[in-house]
């Protein structure tokens, strides 16, 4: 059984180029900025480990995209 998977390059810039929307990114960072400060409420925290679950989750998709179109960092 062959481990080789074949894709199309743009499916694999598309996978690579993943990102939360800038909408996400900024209620990340001011959850990020309010958890500094020690201001989030219980819901807040909640919210915030779900987009970090989230942040996490793509960068484990585009990690492998990344890889094949020779971007990843040593």
């Amino acid at each position: 059984m062959s481990s080789v998977v074949e894709a199309p390059i743009d499916l694999i810039e598309s996978v690579a180029a993943l990102r939360l929307p800038p909408r996400g990114d900024a209620r990340v960072r001011a959850l990020m900025d309010r958890n500094t400060n020690g201001q989030l409420s219980p819901y807040e925290k909640a919210e915030l480990e779900a987009w970090v679950e989230v942040s996490e989750n793509i960068a484990l998709v585009r990690a492998p995209a990344l890889w094949v179109l020779g971007r990843t960092r040593p």
